[in-house]
């Protein structure tokens, strides 16, 4: 089971690098773009995910992870006034949630935590907070492809690269390791 928290703490790196990969590509205008009123701008995904984080993993196996100090709807007004502001604020949520995780121990597992008064083992909130932190930098990456268009540098295998990919990994020997060790 050790082995699932480290690849855990793998696994929200190889997110965090997908997410700072596709800021690094745009401009603070282009962090901005909302392409509808209803849609959210890569700002305002990463004020929400900063939010979450520091409320979710602050005082991880002690406090209910909505904590009442957040203010989430507030998470959806673009307030950043820079690249560097918004670039501190992912920081300081990824922070606070690598701390708590490497925190963990084994045997903290199948502990119950609470987010909004519902259990949950230890496992099934890093399991739900990683999906949904996954589920959001899906929607960075493309906004990011949208916004950048031809000028967009892909993250992993480009289209139409399959084949060369394949072809490349297949000429090595096998190995046991986390996927995310090339990222």
């Amino acid at each position: 089971m050790d082995s699932y928290l480290s690849s855990s703490i793998k696994q929200f790196n190889y997110y965090k690098s997908l997410g700072e990969k596709t800021i690094g590509q745009l401009t603070f205008n282009e962090l901005t773009k909302e392409f509808s009123p209803s849609s959210n701008s890569v700002s305002v995904i990463v004020k929400h995910l900063a939010g979450n984080m520091l409320s979710r993993w602050t005082s991880f196996l002690q406090e209910d992870g909505e904590k009442n100090w957040r203010e989430r709807d507030n998470e959806f007004v673009d307030t950043y006034t820079s690249k560097k502001e918004l670039l501190k604020q992912w920081d300081k949520g990824w922070n606070c949630l690598f701390h708590a995780l490497k925190e963990l121990a084994e045997s903290d597992l199948d502990r119950i935590v609470f987010i909004r008064h519902q259990g949950h083992t230890v496992t099934e909130a890093i399991n739900r907070q990683m999906m949904h932190y996954a589920y959001h930098i899906g929607q960075i990456v493309l906004i990011g492809k949208l916004v950048k268009g031809r000028d967009w540098r892909p993250l992993s295998i480009p289209k139409g690269k399959s084949k060369a990919y394949n072809m490349d990994r297949f000429s090595k020997d096998k190995e046991n390791r986390h996927f995310t060790d090339e990222v």
